[in-house]
């Protein structure tokens, strides 16, 4: 499950957040989401926009949804979230509640993968 956690020192982040989740809102999250990280120099709206238009969504819909309280509500209560449990970074991952901060090695997941599959 992808959680939204727009950094407070990248200023893009909020506008690159709300575009994927927009584009959620027409099934596009994950086109939208690599589409961006993919192009991480141009965080900017109307950019954004431009890769609503290419990757096939209603952009007036997109606009619109933009703005919406769903959207402000989702990425405001992941932040939230994230508060709760400390995360303060990314990628953080969690594993049947343990948490696993930052890029790590696979042997790292499947260390806790493996204690998790013990347990039953």
């Amino acid at each position: 499950m992808f959680k939204h956690l727009p950094l407070s020192f990248h200023k893009d982040a909020p506008a690159a957040h709300a575009a994927a989740e927009a584009a959620l809102m027409q099934g596009k999250f994950w086109e939208m989401h690599d589409t961006i990280f993919k192009n991480q120099r141009d965080l900017k709206p109307a950019t954004f926009e431009r890769y609503a238009k290419d990757l096939g969504l209603d952009v007036d819909q997109y606009k619109k949804d933009l703005e919406s309280k769903a959207l402000r509500d989702r990425i405001d209560g992941d932040l939230a979230q994230a508060r709760q449990l400390g995360v303060s970074g990314t990628p953080a991952f969690f594993i049947n509640g343990r948490y696993l901060s930052g890029a790590q090695p696979i042997t790292s997941f499947k260390r806790l993968i493996d204690e998790a599959l013990k347990k039953g």
